[in-house]
Formats: structure tokens, C-alpha cells, sequence
């Protein structure tokens, strides 16, 4: 049986047949190597440009509100795993995934461009016009536990230069949503002949390389925004895009490339449609199979059987992938709730001369975006342990626990890092409402926070980090590993989809909680402020959310494991079969 398609083109360092096992990866480091450095590089831009994203907009110049600030990364976040179908679709059925990926970093680095300009104020005049005018506010709108009177209008400022914003945060996101659901099968396919060990552990590199740029992104980038210079921290990931790009390139002598034959999505609706339409032919008329089944050529329809498996496999798979959204929404308050909720924590910070003399003024210096390097570091700490001791020892024995279990197990730790953030909202209030505020100057700007120390933030960023190796992983690995091998990349950009349905979901909520009926996240004292909102109260609805998800994916979870395994050994020797 080859092992290689006659149609990929497979450079001659990948032809070397070796019988020995004890590397999976020999005669394919390189190009592997390649699109590991690519990815790194990638995701320095990316959190280069979110990293801080909610900082940059709720300051001078722009003062956006807190909620409208956090909106923005969650609804860029979820454009870009919202169009990731249709990268997989563009790549399965017209480009092929490397020409995919490289039109698409091309499109990436367009849109990062805009944001040195924007940063700047040399430039930015010119592409969003003159600063606006702070509103006045009548006194009924300033107290937090009195509704105004339906004959007062409390008047909002427009998000200054969001025309701009939104629009090269679209672009970015069409670039991002593009390459993230090709580079993953993509680097997959340099070693599938190898077999699902080569596959599981390149995952699990590939994951690392993603927290090693993460690390590099909030260590230095991020340091820069804050404490130096916004188009200087802007400029550097647009520079890290643009080497991602050329390594990529340069890669194409020693990747596995294959051209389009033909998109997963295309066939899956046709035979859906199909499917519905014969559904309505009288049951009498024809035997008793699925619905889908009715799309087959030997129940009277006109698809091939492989194919019409194919979709009920996806089919099968969706399940999964809708109860992962909750987990989604929770993992991306790292980027948004969690860094506004650190902003109004006591931040470490050097004192400056001119403001020495009061005890209550501090200059800012530790970049808060630096707590999500203990969800990047546990990873890139534990990822190796995990890959070289614990699934050893573990598949030895014969407890290797499957891919679903680990999932679970990641949602069970993002549950608890919901909980972790309520309670310590719950006590920065308490302490606000108690002794006060403390001032913290980052640039120009104040914030009013709590005198609790912002290490207290630690465990829900550390719970994440341990969710994702169970979650995120797993959730990857077994997109790819369930899938047909013809809609790997369909199945990868459904993945990816509902991760972006979950980054909505949480903009949604905020929207939801911030409405004056409710009014959880509504302060309109200033435009950064949380103090008088109920933040807690919108974590631990998430933790609820996710909870209840919890226990229903279990039940999805046991289903699918008990699905005939001769079932799932068909499909999969079906997919070998075309390889």
C-alpha cells in the first residue's frame, strides 16, 4: 500500500524509507522544523496586536469603555475562527493549502500595517479625522444606584477612530482564520505516512511552538506597548509576520504539498441537500435507512457510499465541537475580562521622583498582559513532560486516556478558573467598598484599583493553562485524527468555527449584562472603569455555562466512544486506502 498519493509532490528528503522507530520525524525535521518557526512567528503578531488590545483602546486617545474595549478582541477573535471553514474550503477546493496559507499571511500582514499608523500621532489624524469631544453627563447618569428618569438621556461617546480599527481588525482576521485552519493539517500531512504516534507528537510540538511565540509576544512586545511605545510595539509584529512569511516560502523545497481535489464542504452540502429533499419520498417507497443513507446510490440516490460516510462522520463529530463553545468563551476572557480585571489590581511598579511624595501614586511598569505567561510558560513547561514521560508511561500501562476524556478534564480546570476570577472579584470589590482606591498611571492615563496584589490572579491564568493542554490539544488532535482524510481541513475549520461562535457568545453576554436592566458592566464615570460594575457576577454565570456544558458533554462523549469500533476502523481503513 503507498503511503504517498501520486498526485503530492514530495520532495526527495522525505522519500528515505527507515525501518528504525525510535524518530518518527527523521527525514521530515526540517520541513517541520519550518512550519514550527512559521507558526511561532506567527502567533508573536498575533498576540503582539492582542495582547494589549484592550489597554490600547481604553487610553488616551481613544477611551474607549471598558465593555466596548473588551468587545473588540472578542469579536475580532471571533471573525477569525469564523472564516476558518471557508480557508479549508479555498484550500480543499481551489489553491491547496500551502498557496492558502501564503495569500492569506499576505492578507495578515496588510492589516497588521494599519496599526503603527493608527498608534501614531503623525498619522492617525489622517486616517480617523480629529479626536471627539467627551459628552457631558447629567447628573442622574452618574450615580451607580439610582435609574435615571425616563425624560434623561445619558449620551455615550462613539468609539473614536473605530471605522479604522474594525475594519483592519476584519482584515487581520481573514488572515488569521485562513492560515489557522490550514498550517495545522497542513504540518500534519510532512508526517501522516508516519503514523498517529508522528501525528500526536507533532501536535503536541505544534502547540508548544504556538506558547513559545505567545511568551515572546508578552514578554518583550507587550513590555514595549506599555511602557515605551504603542508604534514601536506595533511595528515589531507586523516585522515577526513578515519573517513568518518568508520562512514559510522558503520552506516550500522540502514540504509535502498536494494540489486541491476538490472541497469536503462542497460534496457535504450536496448530499445534505439531497438527503432532505428524497427524505420526503413515502417511507414505503424505499428501505429504512438513516437519512443520509438516502443520498447513496444503492438506496436510489447519486453519491458515492464513501462519501455519504464521510459526512455522517462529520455529522457525528459536531456534537463535540458544540459543547466545546462554552469552554471558548471562557478561554478568551484571558485576552479581555481578565486583563480589565488586572488593570484594577495593585500592579508592581517603580515609583517615580516627581510622584514620590504621595504614597498613593504609582508609575506603572509591569505590563499586566504578563499574567498570561503563566497559562504560555505551564505549557511549554509541562508539554515536553507529558510528551516524553506521562503518555509513555501512561500508553505502557494501558491508561492513555482518550481524546474526549481529556477534553472533559480540560473543561472541569476552565470551569474552575471562572470560579477563581468571581471570587477574586468578589474580594476586590470588598476591598474598594471598604478602604478604597489606589491610583495606577500607565502613560498617560489613571486607573482607580484595589489594594490587593494582582499575583492573585495567578490561579485562574494557571487553570487555563492546564485546561488548554487537556482541552485544546485533545480537541485538535482529535478533529484531525476523526476526520476522513479527505475533510481534514473541512473538519479543522469547523473546529476552529465554533471556537469563534464561543468568542461571540462571550461579546454577546457582555453586551447582555452591560444592558441598564441588568446592569452588571454599566459605568459610565469614566471609560475604563469597573469599580461600580459587577464583574463577578458575569464570571461566575460563565463557570455556570460551563458546568452545565460539562456534564452534558460527558453524556455526548460516552455515546460517541461507544459507537461500534468496527465502525470507526472502517472509516478509518477507507481513509488509508486513499492515501
Amino acid at each position: 500500500m503507498s503511503s504517498v498519493e501520486v498526485s503530492e509532490n514530495t520532495p526527495l528528503l522525505g522519500n528515505s524509507v527507515t525501518p528504525r522507530q525510535e524518530s518518527v520525524f527523521k527525514g521530515r525535521r526540517l520541513a517541520c522544523a519550518a512550519i514550527l518557526v512559521a507558526e511561532s512567528l506567527e502567533r508573536m503578531a498575533f498576540y503582539g496586536l492582542t495582547s494589549n488590545l484592550v489597554l490600547f483602546l481604553n487610553s488616551e486617545p481613544f477611551y474607549w469603555e471598558g465593555t466596548q474595549a473588551s468587545q473588540a478582541p472578542l469579536i475580532f477573535m471571533g471573525v477569525t475562527y469564523l472564516v476558518s471553514p471557508f480557508g479549508g474550503w479555498l484550500a480543499d477546493a481551489y489553491l491547496g493549502k500551502f498557496c492558502t496559507i501564503a495569500c492569506s499571511l499576505i492578507l495578515y500582514l496588510l492589516g497588521m500595517l494599519f496599526y503603527p499608523f493608527v498608534a501614531s500621532d503623525n498619522t492617525r489624524t489622517f486616517l480617523c479625522g480629529e479626536q471627539l469631544a467627551f459628552p457631558v453627563q447629567p447628573s442622574e447618569c452618574l450615580s451607580p444606584n439610582i435609574t435615571p428618569p425616563a425624560n434623561v438621556t445619558c449620551p455615550t461617546r462613539s468609539p473614536y477612530c473605530g471605522g479604522v480599527i474594525y475594519s483592519s481588525l476584519v482584515l487581520v482576521a481573514l488572515g488569521v482564520g485562513t492560515v489557522k485552519s490550514n498550517i495545522t493539517p497542513f504540518g500534519a500531512d510532512q508526517v501522516k505516512d508516519r503514523g498517529p504516534e508522528a501525528t500526536r507528537r507533532f501536535f503536541n510540538w505544534f502547540y508548544w511552538s504556538i506558547n513559545l511565540g505567545t511568551i515572546v509576544a508578552l514578554g518583550v512586545i507587550a513590555y514595549i506597548q506599555q511602557n515605551e511605545s504603542f508604534p514601536v510595539g506595533y511595528t515589531v509584529p507586523a516585522v515577526c509576520l513578515g519573517i513568518s512569511f518568508l520562512v514559510f516560502l522558503l520552506g516550500r523545497t522540502v514540504f509535502i504539498t498536494k494540489p486541491a481535489d476538490g472541497s469536503a464542504f462542497t460534496d457535504m452540502f450536496k448530499i445534505l441537500g439531497f438527503a432532505c429533499c428524497w427524505s420526503r419520498v413515502p417511507k414505503e417507497a424505499r428501505p429504512k435507512p438513516t437519512l443520509l443513507d438516502g443520498a447513496k446510490v444503492t438506496y436510489g440516490g447519486k453519491f458515492p457510499e464513501e462519501k455519504v460516510e464521510e459526512v455522517k462522520a462529520l455529522v457525528k463529530i459536531l456534537p463535540v465541537f458544540l459543547a466545546l463553545i462554552p469552554y471558548w468563551t471562557v478561554y478568551f476572557q484571558m485576552q479581555t475580562t481578565y486583563y480589565l480585571q488586572g488593570l484594577h489590581l495593585r500592579i508592581p511598579s517603580t515609583a517615580s521622583a516627581a510622584n514620590s511624595s504621595s504614597s498613593q501614586q504609582m508609575t506603572f511598569r509591569f505590563p499586566a498582559a504578563w499574567l498570561s505567561m503563566f497559562d504560555a510558560v505551564l505549557i511549554l513547561l509541562l508539554i515536553p513532560l507529558k510528551d516524553k514521560v506521562v503518555d509513555p508511561m501512561l500508553r505502557r500501562r494501558g491508561l492513555l486516556p482518550s481524546s474526549l476524556k481529556r477534553i472533559a478534564v480540560g473543561m472541569f480546570f476552565v470551569m474552575c478558573s471562572a470560579v477563581a476570577a468571581g471570587i477574586l472579584e468578589t474580594m476586590r470589590l470588598d476591598i474598594i467598598k471598604s478602604g478604597g482606591t489606589i491610583d495606577q498611571v500607565f502613560g498617560h492615563d489613571t486607573y482607580y484599583a484595589a489594594d490587593l496584589p494582582i499575583w492573585w490572579q495567578v490561579p485562574q491564568y494557571v487553570l487555563i493553562g492546564i485546561s488548554e493542554i487537556f482541552a485544546s490539544i485533545a480537541g485538535l488532535e482529535f478533529a484531525y485524527s476523526a476526520a476522513p482524510r479527505s475533510m481534514q481541513s473541512a473538519i479543522m475549520g469547523l473546529f476552529f468555527f465554533f471556537s469563534g461562535i464561543g468568542s461571540f457568545v462571550g461579546s454577546g453576554l457582555l453586551a447582555i449584562v452591560s444592558l441598564k436592566g441588568i446592569g452588571w458592566m454599566s459605568s459610565h464615570k469614566d471609560f475604563g472603569n469597573i469599580n461600580e460594575c459587577k464583574l463577578n457576577y458575569y464570571f461566575f454565570l460563565l463557570a455556570g455555562i460551563q458546568g452545565v456544558t460539562l456534564l452534558l458533554f460527558l453524556i455526548v462523549s460516552v455515546k460517541y466512544d461507544k459507537q461500534p469500533r468496527r465502525q470507526r476502523i472502517g472509516s478509518q481503513r477507507h481513509s488509508l486506502s486513499n492515501s
